[in-house]
């Protein structure tokens, strides 16, 4: 908390922000509170995976019709929406994001405006669910839409938000996310000095605000491994190749990737296999099995380094089986580290303790999640910053985590993002150099 404090001090000292007159973020967030929460609730129930976003896409782009705003396109990288609030005064140009889409989780939270949808995933039947609260995120930035559209006139500067699909990854064989955005142009005729984001975060109390500067959230790629036996049958395993005995060494050998050949003395590394497919009948030895999951590195050398080993790993094991491994290792193009720019995270973490008292920022560990507003991060200076979602009187640390079908969101956070979301920008847009 110390070392908080001393990076406000700072910051004050260092940029001497001296603020124009700005409007009140308090009375024009509760000017919008009950509006958030309902859009929030309705999201919730009316999930909709990634590149299949139309229903939210819609709502959030009437929405923006509705305000006025100018330059209100839709249907960018399949279903993302980006639209232009321009202030009475000038002033500089800032982007907001917010993410739309769900998860392919069957929800347990019991709540009354609970997801009952459904699709198929990966050939097999699953609910949808906002397991990691971008319906909270859709539903604020939506709010602060509102908020400073009503103080059009007094705003100094631009402003781009960006309602963007397929945070979580698109479907396979499509394009999507933050860098189909980009590719399609959204920073072309609208060049941010800054961009801003946030995310509601299991791990913290609602009231609570996390963030850190430089590298944050790792780097994220995708594998899969299959592994091709021959099939016998399972009463008489010599007969064939048993590509799920294979298959389980091949997992047991590559957690030594992490544990003996990388330097998790200078960062930590993840490596992680998230579903295991072959075969059908009790009796039966399979053709193949699949194997897929994730890496997680904050270096690139490493990142590089992970992926070579994983293949090795899976082709000798196999070979010692008598069995082959076709490993895609990333089998698509995966996110890059999510850095908040040090300069701008300086200026701007004393917006955060404005809304919640210093007391109530806290500085966060390395998170081996991953993030795909590092794209926009990429291009122009970003701050991407933590609201904590579990309840004061919960065990942060034992709550649902994101991605559980269990993740509950206390309704507090959408206050406190609605918040600290209209004191970033508004204290960005109206500091003087």
């Amino acid at each position: 908390m110390r070392r908080l404090l001393l990076v406000s001090a700072l910051a004050a000292a260092l940029c001497g922000p001296a603020f124009a007159q700005s409007p009140d973020v308090e009375a024009l967030a509760a000017s919008v509170d009950a509006k958030v929460q309902a859009w929030r609730r309705d999201i919730h129930q009316n999930p909709e995976l990634g590149n299949r976003e139309t229903r939210t896409a819609a709502l959030v782009a009437e929405h923006l019709r509705a305000l006025g705003f100018e330059d209100v396109r839709t249907g960018i990288a399949t279903t993302g929406v980006t639209a232009v609030l321009r202030g009475g005064k000038p002033g500089p140009r800032i982007a907001l994001r917010a993410d739309m889409d769900a998860l392919p989780v069957t929800e347990r939270t019991g709540l009354p405006f609970a997801s009952k949808a459904t699709t198929t995933f990966r050939g097999e039947t699953t609910g949808v669910m906002h397991a990691c609260g971008h319906d909270a995120h859709t539903g604020i930035l939506m709010g602060v839409a509102e908020a400073l559209a009503s103080v059009k006139d007094e705003l100094a500067g631009e402003v781009l938000f960006i309602f963007q699909p397929a945070e979580e990854g698109p479907p396979d064989g499509e394009e999507g996310g933050a860098e189909e955005m980009l590719k399609q142009g959204i920073f072309e005729s609208f060049k941010p000095e800054a961009v801003f984001g946030l995310h509601v975060f299991s791990t913290l109390n609602a009231g609570t605000v996390g963030y850190r500067s430089g590298p944050l959230m790792a780097a994220s790629d995708r594998f899969n491994i299959v592994i091709k036996g021959r099939q016998t049958h399972g009463s008489r395993p010599w007969g064939g190749v048993d590509p799920i005995v294979a298959a389980a060494d091949v997992i047991g050998t590559a957690q030594t990737i992490v544990s003996r050949r990388q330097n998790i003395s200078k960062l930590p590394v993840v490596v992680s296999f998230g579903a295991i497919k072959g075969g059908i009948r009790y009796n039966i030895i399979p053709d193949e099995v699949e194997l897929v999951g994730t890496i997680r590195t904050f270096d690139e050398g490493m990142r590089q380094q992970v992926f070579a080993d994983l293949i090795n790993v899976s082709e000798s094991v196999a070979h010692a089986h008598g069995a082959t491994a076709v490993a895609k290792v990333p089998d698509t193009k995966g996110n890059p580290v999510t850095v908040n720019h040090p300069a701008l995270t300086m200026r701007m973490a004393p917006s955060l303790e404005k809304v919640v008292g210093a007391d109530n920022v806290v500085e966060m560990d390395l998170t081996m999640g991953a993030e795909d507003f590092s794209y926009y991060a990429n291009e122009v200076p970003g701050f991407f910053y933590f609201v904590g979602a579990t309840p004061p009187d919960q065990d942060p640390l034992k709550a649902p985590s994101n991605h559980s079908p269990e993740f509950f969101l206390d309704e507090q956070a959408l206050k406190v993002g609605t918040r600290t979301m209209l004191q970033v920008a508004l204290d960005y847009l109206h500091m003087a150099d």
